[in-house]
Order: structure tokens, then C-alpha cells, then sequence
């Protein structure tokens, strides 16, 4: 059962029975739909067996219930069963400046971000915060995301405690600067290693929780800090590797001005083994073909995160340009740069910002879906434990359901098809349509609590 750090944030709900079969309809992307034919499944009608927090059967309902009779049916027709969201690339510290427009990224994070971000030196601030931050995933039907954690060990932990509680799957760390932010968030190499060293040993692989190295970016890096990076990834089996890459053209010149002697920006990162399976970089917005060849070969991810980009100015992501260089991507909606907590939102303002490209890819539903779900799976190194409804897969999911008389029920009463079905979801649902939100079965969301 979930709990929260504020009681206020968090109903508490019965526990689930080991076996339940939902029936609604259902939508989820098992293969890439970039790269193979037919990879949506829908179901009108559709049944999802759980068991034990697993998923056992997903399919027509009728087929579901005749192979199970006897299992308990939780009747949600009416809205939809889709595999929990999954952001990529989000700030722990960020979320009480979401909206702070009209800057571009340096001056951004100089008057916005970085002041925040000190304040999670205040313990009592970051656990607010935390919680917060936990209410804002859950209430937009994210039940994974890699998470920047904070400058602070203390309240890094407090972030880790607080997804522990709620019951979400975090994979986060302290985020690392010893240059160039202001003093109040800069560590030494020593205290980096030691502080990552201990969080690492506390949290990681604890429940739903894994921990993932954290530079800020290689401006705020030294190579001594990078170094330490490079030795927390060596020594410790499983963690993952988060960062930034090539968001904003002033921030790629000065780090070329720092590390006088790389390529490119990537070329920072590679000099010290920090990249490859299970690592995310996130924006990548400014590449250049050599950088795209080399992720692809490397096997490293990319978090689009196409509102932040267009909120802080930094340009229209190369979404053509990774697919045909083969680089893995999926999406972030990068709190508090970008405009909220929403993946359905940040998969529609991808599909508009390729509209505007020239030479951008036409994106399809289905594709949204894979980019908030399985995509995000992949990039993390847990596509064997959540972002589709295939058997054996924790039961990740959120139940989406128009409101009566909103515009998205109105879509819904004369939409012809799958593809029009999730276009509007994508075009019109929000927070408001999110009814529940389960992990490994359990209910970490419910907007009615009594419902039976």
C-alpha cells in the first residue's frame, strides 16, 4: 500500500487482491513502431490479468475472462488502460518554478533554477518539495522517471524516501558540479565520491528504486569530477548515467572553451566511459552527424524534450536526423524548464514542433505512445520490467477516462478508429482525465478513492 510524506497528498488505499482482471479498452506499443509494421495493439473491449502485481494475459476481454472465470473483474469501460508513463529526463528541485518564461537556458538556470535548487539545503524545503514532486507524477500518470536529483546528498535521500513511500519507480542521483554554478551548489571530487558512494549503497536497487550518476552538464563538471563519475559507474554493478548534451548553442561553445581538447561535446563524456546502455542524455537538440554516429554505435539514449526546448528557446529537435542515424530516444518533460509534468503533453508539442521542421517526421499515435512508454523502457535498461502490457511485466498503467462533457468526450463519441482514439487523447487529455495510476499492481494514484 502507498503512503505519502504528507498525509494531505495521499489516500490510502486497500491493498490489491493477488488476482484481478481489468475490463476496459486498452492501447500499448510491444514493438517499436518506428521500425516495425503494426505494432500498436488495441482492444475495444480489452481484459488485463494481473497476478501478484504481474501481468498474466492482456487482450480481448471475452478471451481474458473465458480463460479466467473465476478472477475477480474490475469493470473500468468507459475510458482506457494505457502502460504508466515514463519521463526521461525531469528535476527534482524544479518543480516550484515551472513557468518562469521568456529566459534562454544560461540565464534560465542563473535567475531561475539555481537559486531554487539551493534552497534543498533546507531539509523541511526539499521534503515539501518531495512530496510535491511525487503528486505531480502520479496525478499525470508517470509511473517511471529518471529524475536529477539534487546538489545536496540530504536531499537527494529525502527524494529517494519519498518515491519509496509513494511506491514509484525512481531512478535518480545527486546531481555533481564543482565549476562555474554558484558556489552554494558545488562539491569537491572527494565529497562527490563519498556522498554518491553512500547514496548508492543506501538506495540502489532498493524496491523501485536505482540510482544513476549525475553531472549537471560538462560546463559545471571538471575533469576531476568526471573522473569521480567515471569510477562511481566502474564500482558499482547496475547504476545508470544521466546528464545534459548539446542543448543550447552558448552552452556548447563554452564547453568548448572548457575542454579545449574534445571533438565535440560528446567527446567530454567518452574520454571518461560515460555513456552506453542504460544511460540518458538528455536535449541533444544541436548534434552534429559525427555525435549521432557515435551514440548509435555506443548504444546511449536521448531524452527529447520537445516543450523545455521550445520554452527556453533552444531550438527544434533533429527527431529525423536521430532516426536515421539509428539513436535511441524517447521523452522527458524536463520540470521546471519545461511547462509541466504531462508526458501526453509533451508528445503532442513533439508532434507539433515536426510539423514546423522542415524535412521533420510526421508522427503518428502510435508513435506518441511508444515515445511516453516502451520507449523510455528501452532507454532505461527495463524494457523487461515495464512499458508495455506483455506478459510477465510489472503492472505499470494508468486509467485514463474523459469527464462528462469535455471536449476529449466529445472527440471520443465519433472517433472512427484506434488511431483517431489516441490522437485525441494525445490532442486533449490531461491531469483531469487521469482516474488511477497503478505500479507493480498497486494503486499509487486514485482521483475516487470509494470507488469499488
Amino acid at each position: 500500500m502507498a503512503t505519502s510524506l504528507q498525509e494531505t497528498q495521499l489516500v490510502a488505499f486497500d491493498e490489491e487482491p493477488a488476482m484481478e482482471l481489468l475490463r476496459a479498452s486498452i492501447f500499448h506499443t510491444p514493438r517499436n513502431p518506428f521500425h516495425s509494421s503494426g505494432p500498436l495493439e488495441f482492444f475495444a473491449d480489452g481484459g488485463l490479468f494481473i497476478r501478484d502485481g504481474r501481468i498474466e494475459a492482456c487482450g480481448d476481454y471475452t478471451a481474458i475472462r473465458n480463460a479466467y472465470p473465476d478472477v475477480e473483474v474490475t469493470d473500468l469501460r468507459g475510458g482506457f488502460l494505457l502502460p504508466g508513463f515514463i519521463d526521461t529526463h525531469i528535476h527534482f528541485p524544479q518543480g516550484r518554478i515551472i513557468g518562469s518564461l521568456g529566459r534562454s537556458l544560461l540565464d534560465w538556470l542563473e535567475h531561475c533554477a539555481l537559486p531554487e535548487e539551493a534552497r534543498m539545503d533546507d531539509d523541511s524545503y526539499a521534503t515539501l518539495v518531495a512530496a510535491e514532486f511525487m503528486q505531480g507524477l502520479v496525478t499525470h500518470g508517470t509511473t517511471t522517471a529518471l529524475v536529477f536529483g539534487a546538489h545536496f546528498p540530504r536531499a537527494t535521500a529525502i527524494l529517494f524516501e519519498a518515491a519509496q513511500a509513494r511506491g514509484l519507480r525512481i531512478i535518480s542521483g545527486q546531481v555533481f558540479s564543482d565549476r562555474l554554478l554558484s558556489p552554494a551548489l558545488h562539491q569537491s571530487a572527494e565529497s562527490a565520491y563519498r556522498d554518491g558512494s553512500d547514496l548508492i549503497r543506501r538506495f540502489h536497487g532498493q524496491g523501485r528504486l536505482l540510482y544513476a550518476v549525475t553531472p549537471r552538464f560538462a560546463l559545471s563538471a571538471s575533469e576531476a569530477m568526471l573522473e569521480v563519475c567515471q569510477t562511481l559507474m566502474n564500482e558499482n554493478m547496475g547504476v545508470r548515467f544521466q546528464t545534459h548534451l548539446n542543448e543550447n548553442d552558448a552552452e556548447i561553445a563554452e564547453v568548448r572553451r572548457q575542454f579545449p581538447w574534445a571533438r565535440d561535446y560528446l567527446a567530454v563524456y567518452e574520454r571518461y566511459g560515460l555513456g552506453g546502455r542504460g544511460a540518458v542524455m538528455a536535449h541533444n537538440v544541436h548534434p552534429s552527424n559525427s555525435e549521432l554516429e557515435r551514440l548509435a554505435a555506443g548504444g546511449t539514449s536521448v531524452a527529447h524534450c520537445p516543450c523545455s526546448n521550445a520554452a527556453l528557446g533552444s531550438g527544434i529537435f533533429p527527431l529525423a536526423g536521430h532516426l536515421k542515424a539509428k539513436v535511441h530516444f524517447a521523452l522527458g518533460s524536463d520540470v521546471g524548464g519545461g511547462t509541466g509534468y504531462g508526458m501526453l503533453k509533451e508528445g503532442l508539442q513533439a508532434y507539433l514542433l515536426q510539423r514546423l521542421t522542415p524535412g521533420g517526421a510526421m508522427l503518428t499515435g502510435e508513435q506518441l505512445l511508444y515515445l511516453a512508454t516502451k520507449a523510455g523502457a528501452e532507454a532505461l535498461d527495463l524494457a523487461d520490467e515495464t512499458g508495455d502490457f506483455m506478459p510477465g511485466k510489472s503492472a505499470d498503467l494508468v486509467y485514463l477516462k474523459a469527464p462528462e462533457r469535455s471536449p476529449l468526450a466529445a472527440v471520443l463519441k465519433r472517433a472512427p478508429d484506434a488511431e483517431s482514439i489516441l490522437a485525441a487523447i494525445f490532442t486533449l487529455a490531461g491531469a483531469e482525465c487521469v482516474e488511477e495510476v497503478r505500479v507493480a499492481g498497486e494503486v499509487v494514484h486514485r482521483t475516487s478513492p470509494d470507488r469499488d
